[in-house]
């Protein structure tokens, strides 16, 4: 009988130690997964630390952390880390839509020993890619599915337990705050990174454009620019020339940001060293396209309108390069669009163009505008568009160019309202007097 009662005794103070050795166990791994969590903010040195603690704690060959990525609706962003084993790190691997599926749907703990065999999935054999055993729990913040950690081939016949089911549940609890401060701050950085940027490419958008338009006899000229939020790449320029002619022009660069800017500045030193050397409209605009392409990416182009104002024989000559059309208001409140030249810049590289030149009477106006301005939407997402345009310029007509210039642009701004807009508006308006 007593020897009984020592047996029950010994096997109670046996589960007790090994439940203590369990608990010293799970704040060994916790306190190990703190320390390490909090020496960094790198979601990619996150990602690597919780691969190597599943590792370590549980003897696994594979580890597969799964990011759900809100902006994606859902859809989740794999990050697949081999083992102890591993030379390359990472691994072009995608776990089975069934299984991720199911694990997104369920969220809960997942175990299977025999992945092959298992009649809960028809999984598809993965080429090259051997999976035997496989451990899933949720990574859940405040109450909040946020990924998966996934673990694979546990190197042990008998493959997962639960007891390795709870310390990769502990793992998954001390990592999802760290994963989501990591995420948290790597956006912060990347705002950070990106108002630099737009800083940057309005300074460069700022010095490109003319301080103010220059003066001519018998001529008067305005030019304004209001920039997107997001920094876009309309740009006008005027150079003088000999014989008192002037080149006039209005571009609208592909792309946003500081990728614009850097396109903008290579276009005008390109467009003013034709001019200087006193090319006509069409062959400025032809060697223009050839430099551009040769020193562009191909995705990389514009639309140019390009003039030459001769203040003496009253006329310029322009050359269209994809540009929307510029209009011509006559006096007698009839228009004239301007389309004559041929495709955008920077896309083909040898191509003809074609040029026209146009009487400049007494009152007439030309007005040149990016399609900030005619493709400017309302709530109702109407477009402000071309007959609005000339509607407004023909009434305005007899203004002064700097008072058709902002009438243009307030007229935009109350048709859009509170629309955001994706594009610069940039007008320019030269008047014979």
């Amino acid at each position: 009988m007593q020897n009984d009662v020592d047996i029950k005794k010994l096997q109670r103070l046996e589960a007790e130690n090994n439940r203590l050795k369990g608990a010293v166990a799970e704040l060994s791994i916790l306190n190990d997964i703190a320390t390490a969590m909090s020496s960094t903010l790198s979601l990619d040195d996150i990602m690597g630390l919780i691969v190597n603690k599943c590792v370590k704690h549980l003897q696994v060959e594979q580890v597969a952390i799964m990011l759900l990525d809100d902006k994606n609706k859902g859809e989740t962003m794999q990050t697949m880390v081999r083992g102890a084993d591993s030379k390359t790190g990472m691994l072009p691997f995608r776990l089975d839509a069934q299984l991720t599926g199911w694990m997104i749907k369920n969220q809960k703990p997942l175990i299977i020993n025999d992945l092959e065999n298992d009649e809960r999935f028809q999984l598809t054999r993965l080429a090259d890619v051997h999976i035997n055993s496989l451990l899933s729990v949720p990574l859940r913040l405040k109450g909040k599915l946020i990924g998966l950690l996934n673990v694979f081939n546990k190197q042990r016949a008998d493959g997962f337990s639960s007891a390795d089911q709870k310390i990769l549940a502990i793992i998954a609890s001390q990592s999802a705050q760290a994963v989501e401060n990591a995420r948290l701050y790597e956006e912060e950085q990347a705002l950070i990174q990106m108002r630099e940027e737009m800083r940057l490419a309005n300074l460069i958008q700022l010095k490109l454009m003319p301080k103010s338009p220059p003066e001519i006899e018998g001529y008067k000229i305005a030019g304004k620019n209001i920039p997107a939020k997001e920094v876009g790449g309309d740009y006008f320029d005027f150079i003088p020339m000999e014989n008192s002619k002037l080149a006039f022009c209005l571009g609208d660069i592909s792309g946003k940001g500081i990728p614009a800017a850097l396109l903008m500045a290579n276009l005008q030193a390109t467009i003013r060293a034709q001019t200087l050397m006193e090319m006509p409209a069409q062959a400025c605009i032809e060697k223009s396209n050839i430099l551009l392409f040769r020193s562009t990416d191909i995705n990389k182009f514009a639309t140019f309108f390009y003039g030459i104002l001769d203040p003496v024989k009253h006329e310029f000559s322009y050359c269209n390069a994809g540009h929307n059309p510029i209009f011509k208001f006559s006096q007698d409140g009839t228009y004239q669009r301007l389309q004559t030249g041929g495709t955008v810049l920077g896309i083909v590289e040898n191509l003809p163009f074609a040029e026209e030149t146009v009487p400049f009477h007494e009152g007439d106006v030309l007005v040149l505008y990016s399609d900030g301005v005619t493709e400017a939407t309302n709530a109702a997402d109407e477009d402000y568009d071309e007959p609005r345009l000339i509607e407004l310029a023909t009434e305005n007509r007899q203004n002064t160019p700097d008072e058709l210039v902002e009438k243009i642009i307030n007229s935009v701004m109350i048709f859009s309202g509170d629309t955001p807009q994706d594009d610069d508006i940039t007008v320019v308006v030269i008047k014979r007097l």
